[in-house]
């Protein structure tokens, strides 16, 4: 998924304009024609591009989550699990802070994918959940993967409220306080 985008500056700039349209909107309050003013081109010139609005939506949420997947793989795979936590954690938070539409789309608009992309990014995210479980398992040999997995969860729940939260700070004090807070949730 990932290159499809990333072959395409024209896609990647049509999908960055709907998260923001979309988080601001909602997917319901976005139509073609608004897609494609954002990025000067008519609604139906967009169909030369995505099949439409839903296919606009999937890519977007399938291509984030392969993303976060694959980049958490390779950050998961280093020897020491206290350097790959913290690997994890600035990926996390880098992504968090800078892509607060994505997290917003992804929140409120998940359940407008249809059901075999929709099933695709669950997939995806399980994965990507499993590589800091993984890492955990390594910090604390012995505790139960239920914990491990639900403090996994909690952690991106945290660094995920950062569309609501990551207004009063700067963007390196906020990075400094969710790593320290994550950090520390995940040390259970």
């Amino acid at each position: 998924m990932t290159g499809t985008v990333g072959a395409n500056p024209r896609r990647a700039e049509i999908l960055g304009a709907a998260a923001e349209l979309f988080a601001r909107r909602g997917y319901h309050g976005t139509s073609i024609g608004d897609l494609g003013r954002a990025v000067g081109l008519t609604g139906p010139a967009l169909y030369r591009h995505f099949r439409g609005k839903e296919a606009v939506l999937a890519e977007m949420l399938l291509d984030i989550s392969d993303r976060l997947r694959a980049e958490g793989a390779r950050r998961a795979a280093d020897p020491d699990p206290t350097c790959a936590l913290d690997a994890l954690l600035r990926w996390q938070i880098a992504f968090a802070l800078d892509n607060p539409a994505l997290i917003t789309v992804h929140e409120r608009e998940l359940d407008n994918v249809p059901q075999p992309q929709r099933h695709e990014i669950r997939r995806l995210q399980r994965a990507y959940v499993e590589e800091w479980v993984a890492v955990l398992r390594r910090l604390h040999p012995g505790r139960p993967e239920e914990r491990l997995r639900a403090a996994v969860h909690a952690c991106f729940g945290l660094l995920n409220s950062t569309p609501h939260s990551a207004s009063g700070l700067d963007r390196a004090a906020m990075a400094d306080l969710l790593h320290t807070m994550a950090r520390a949730a995940l040390m259970v």
